[in-house]
């Protein structure tokens, strides 16, 4: 099975006057690749899939595996409230060639745990690929106990979660409850050398759109068990990280990354770009990596 570790970035989808910029987002995949990524994430919420037609999220999905052409995995955003609709997504991206895909829990309709496991099972039996669940309780009102992520992980195809709890402790007890070989990825930048220490496997990450090597030679770092390099790597990046999310994410990201000239700082509303003072915290924090003048 293909692996999923290290570094695997939730990358932005760069629009210009409000169309996907594939030339942009093409740069930007490659990019990725060359710094050493470990795989790609398109079409998650980094990537507003939220605001996505579906012509545009099958868009973004092709041209991601058709530049990555297997060199790294390739996990498509197929998250829905609706399952149904999650399924029609899921079954759209694996057509493309998705290696995997990335579920995020039903948003919004708040389901009890029966449903959720409800949800996955439905999405689990209706698609042939690894599946990945995303754990995101901030945005979507519904935290997946780890009673519930035990009973799905015995589910043939269901291979591991994207924990962005924020709960370290979380990580222990799911390795205890889960099934043998089940991959915890953290959701949460600033915690991810951490999470690697009690038992993860690498990050989803957002500030790896803007410091890909950096974050990639950080999750190496882990991976060999050298955490003093880690966290060398990890307090460098730190500022970055605050940064990203000091306004609503992705607006500080996609600054940072225009003003690296990779793509503009367009997003779709209800998102509106990054504030004043976001920009100051991402300018500082790119002059403090060097990558800025």
């Amino acid at each position: 099975m293909t692996e999923f570790k290290g570094s695997i970035t939730a990358l932005v989808t760069p629009f210009r006057d409000g169309k996907v910029d594939e030339a942009a987002f093409c740069a930007l995949v490659e990019r990725q690749i060359e710094a050493g990524t470990h795989g790609l994430v398109p079409v998650g919420t980094t990537g507003e899939s939220a605001t996505l037609t579906d012509e545009e999220h099958e868009q973004v999905i092709r041209l991601c595996i058709e530049v990555t052409a297997g060199r790294v995995p390739v996990i498509a955003g197929a998250g829905a409230n609706d399952t149904a609709y999650a399924i029609s997504i899921a079954r759209r991206a694996l057509e493309l060639g998705a290696d995997a895909l990335l579920a995020v829990t039903g948003y919004y309709n708040r389901p009890n745990q029966a449903g959720v496991i409800a949800h996955y099972g439905a999405l689990h039996d209706a698609t042939d690929a690894p599946i990945i669940i995303y754990n995101i309780p901030a945005r979507t009102a519904v935290n997946i106990s780890i009673e519930t992520l035990a009973e799905l992980s015995a589910l043939p195809r269901i291979v591991g979660v994207k924990d962005a709890t924020g709960d370290l402790a979380r990580v222990a007890l799911q390795r205890r409850h889960c099934a043998d070989g089940f991959i915890q990825l953290s959701g949460e930048d600033m915690t991810a050398v951490g999470y690697n220490a009690m038992g993860g496997v690498g990050c989803i990450s957002v500030a790896s759109n803007v410091a890909p090597a950096l974050c990639a030679a950080m999750q190496e770092a882990t991976l060999k068990g050298d955490y003093k390099t880690a966290l060398d790597f990890q307090d460098r990046l730190a500022p970055l990280h605050h940064a990203l999310f000091s306004d609503a994410s992705p607006g500080p990201t996609k600054y940072a990354l225009s003003l690296l000239g990779l793509c503009t700082t367009e997003v779709r509303l209800p998102m509106v770009p990054a504030s004043d003072a976001a920009k100051a915290n991402v300018r500082a924090a790119l002059k403090g990596l060097d990558l800025i003048g």
